[in-house]
């Protein structure tokens, strides 16, 4: 691409390039505190998590997707061959140093994400070029075989009359293309930022209405009834920690994990020590773990039982009452949901998530 043509990734509107890196904290901006808030109280009802992010994943995804075609149209009503262009300039850019939103969408105009690439090209810059001529080559056959197929594509976009831009079988092949890229990109990206996100806010807000109090495992002045979130141990990541009274305390492990995954499910019940040492004390621990689902087949409830171990599904509804009683058998704790019926449940957590300390969780506690 010529020097004075401006820069690919300027081209994407500002608003949707924001979108493509948000994490934890940029997508509590985005969507809100209090919508937030009403995710963990849907989940803490026993409601799939997956039902509420998928609604905002999909608003994104749309905005970036009609965005890259802001992006293609605007190329190529600047510098037409612009779109002919876009793998053979990615392939260049791509071996220099950048940052990571820039790669991302450079990646996408030769149909890669992260994982492709690392998969695929082992990471490795000397393949880019190849792969290019590949992915050109096999471009270059679906456009000839779509002609074939189906005749020659012609027509003009128009953005607010001052845009234009020609298309044809090459314009759409290389749209649709990067599309598919960045939908896969960004559907994995959004499963991984909401279920690290919402394991904390999920944790932090159920131990909250419990009465327990968020500390730093390092700043523990008063070891009772406090929680401390993703802690580091000596052998393996628990994804919070209670301490209940002298020697006494649970580890908590949380997981969207539906009966569809039952190996990673299998591999949680054998993450924990039975006992730790915090300064002189010796802690026996217990050991509840969160999933979503269970198979009906599933041995894990089983096996959790040898460490000690409880496994909880989310799925049923006022699966907090589940987690008290557990704590009660396993340390002696009480708390008005035990015993509270089952139809006064919701009304009670939607109560108590009122005063919850919400962005507490979500700025990370130094462990």
């Amino acid at each position: 691409m010529k020097e004075a043509e401006p820069k690919i990734t300027n081209l994407m509107p500002p608003e949707a390039r924001a979108l493509i890196s948000g994490k934890g904290k940029e997508v509590v901006r985005q969507i809100g505190l209090d919508v937030i808030r009403d995710i963990v109280c849907d989940v803490l009802c026993g409601k799939n998590l997956r039902d509420s992010t998928e609604v905002i994943t999909r608003k994104k995804l749309a905005t970036i997707n009609a965005a890259t075609l802001v992006m293609f149209l605007r190329g190529e009503a600047q510098s037409k061959g612009f779109t002919q262009r876009l793998p053979s300039v990615a392939s260049e850019r791509l071996q220099h140093k950048l940052n990571g939103e820039e790669r991302q969408i450079l990646q996408w105009f030769l149909g890669l994400t992260n994982k492709a690439t690392q998969n695929v090209l082992r990471d490795s810059t000397d393949s880019i070029s190849k792969y290019k001529d590949e992915y050109e080559r096999t471009c270059r056959e679906v456009i000839s075989a779509c002609e074939s197929d189906y005749g020659k594509l012609t027509g003009q976009l128009e953005l607010s009359s001052l845009e234009k831009a020609n298309i044809d079988w090459n314009f759409m092949v290389e749209l649709l293309q990067t599309v598919g890229a960045q939908t896969l990109a960004i559907r994995g990206s959004e499963k991984s930022t909401y279920g690290k996100l919402f394991e904390r806010l999920i944790l932090g807000s159920l131990l909250s209405i419990f009465g327990f109090k968020l500390v730093s495992k390092n700043n523990v002045t008063t070891p009772s009834r406090v929680f401390w979130l993703s802690s580091i141990g000596e052998k393996r990541e628990s994804d919070a920690t209670l301490l209940y009274q002298a020697g006494q305390g649970i580890r908590f492990d949380i997981g969207f994990i539906g009966r569809g995954n039952p190996e990673i499910s299998l591999d949680k019940v054998s993450r924990f020590e039975r006992e730790i040492e915090l300064g002189s004390t010796k802690w026996f621990m217990g050991t509840i773990i969160l999933v979503d689902t269970i198979g009906k087949r599933s041995r894990i409830e089983t096996l959790a039982e040898a460490i000690n171990g409880t496994i909880i599904q989310m799925s049923m509804a006022y699966w907090p009452k589940q987690v008290a009683i557990e704590l009660n058998k396993k340390i002696g704790f009480t708390h008005d949901l035990i015993h509270l019926p089952d139809n006064q449940i919701q009304q009670f957590l939607k109560d108590k998530m009122v005063d919850v300390p919400l962005e507490s969780f979500i700025t990370k506690v130094v462990d």
